[in-house]
């Protein structure tokens, strides 16, 4: 099936299997595909699947949508193009390519997924269905949220408040990783900048007020 890898800044941090004829991209929750950010429109377009072919419509967006750098209406898609939605890419995979992907991240068919409140953090461990060994996980540590521990079971973990601060936590082959997707995120005191951190067992992360500590599996 097609697939949709979603990235800002050069981190990925959705892939979405298209298994629908019609699949909606936007701001709102209801959307299949949601990208929580001003900079897109509540329902900005909807990828059409006919047969074997998918094809793009821009829902009259405030910012429109891209295609490659050049501004469309309506378009169908072919293996590898860049769709640019605000500062958000997202690469369509057909083929081979798709079932590989476009590196190691989750699946959601479709992905209504936001950033997880840190209030509502889980306190279950959770082990990794890949592995043997359990996963690290984020303890809260201020805020109503503390005390409570985010287990990074999958491999693109997006955490924060959106419209204040929200980060990006992905795990790699050797680790973990954490980028900013927006807002400002301060890593042990100090701002974090574009690039993707490597993190280390007792940092500790501040968003939007809010202070967690990296636990290690």
């Amino acid at each position: 099936m097609p697939k949709m890898i979603v990235s800002i800044d050069g981190v990925v941090i959705k892939e979405v299997t298209l298994a629908k004829d019609r699949t909606t991209l936007g701001r709102r929750p209801y959307n299949d595909i949601v990208i929580d950010n001003l900079a897109i429109s509540g329902e900005h377009a909807v990828l059409h699947m006919i047969g074997g072919d998918v094809y793009l419509e821009d829902l009259n967006s405030t910012n429109g949508t891209y295609i490659n750098g050049r501004a469309v209406k309506k378009q169908a898609l072919e293996h590898n193009d860049v769709i640019e939605v605000g500062k958000y890419k997202i690469r369509f995979l057909v083929g081979s390519a798709a079932s590989e992907g476009a590196g190691p991240v989750a699946t959601v068919v479709p992905a209504p997924s936001g950033p997880i409140p840190l209030s509502s953090a889980p306190t279950v461990h959770q082990p990794f269905s890949g592995g043997a060994s359990s996963v690290a996980v984020m303890r809260v540590l201020s805020g109503t949220g503390a005390g409570r521990e985010l287990t990074l079971q999958k491999v693109v973990t997006t955490i924060g408040k959106p419209g204040v601060a929200v980060a990006a936590v992905t795990r790699r082959l050797h680790g973990y990783v954490v980028a900013p997707i927006d807002g400002g995120t301060v890593l042990n005191g100090e701002p974090l900048g574009n690039e993707a951190v490597a993190l280390q067992d007792g940092d500790v992360l501040e968003l939007g007020g809010t202070r967690m500590q990296f636990v290690a599996g």
